[in-house]
């Protein structure tokens, strides 16, 4: 028997966090944390040390990429592979973000029934299913 994955959702809005959990727990047995700020969301990760982090772009005081800097910056979170969450997916933005050290991006609005298999195929996991 192998271990849940443990995810962690790092976003300002209640909804998508919400959506994102119930989302990847209704399709997979993953064990998922949440977060509803940069700050909050290192926290968590240094105290969970998560399998995987999806992270939105856009959120006030400490934005996605500030928070990704601040989780490369420490050593149990250097290695933890982070998919940023974002409405913008303007080519240009895009550009932008594959500069970062990330496994990859999903844009908003997101198909919840699809996210667990959007996450999975980024990180080479395989689906179970099991739910």
């Amino acid at each position: 028997m192998t271990a849940r994955r443990q995810l962690l959702i790092i976003d300002d809005d209640d909804d998508i966090r919400e959506v994102a959990q119930v989302a990847v727990e209704v399709t997979e047995d993953w064990d998922v944390r949440t977060a509803s700020s940069g700050e909050e969301g290192i926290r968590a990760a240094l105290a969970e040390l998560p399998d995987a982090i999806l992270l939105d772009v856009m959120m006030p005081d400490m934005d996605g990429p500030t928070t990704l800097q601040h989780l490369r910056a420490h050593r149990a979170t250097a290695g933890v592979p982070v998919i940023l969450l974002t409405a913008k997916v303007q080519v240009i933005d895009r550009m932008h973000f594959e500069g970062l050290p990330i496994s990859g991006m999903i844009a908003k609005p997101f198909d919840p029934m699809g996210l667990a298999g959007q996450i999975a195929k980024m990180l080479c996991w395989d689906l179970v299913g099991s739910k």
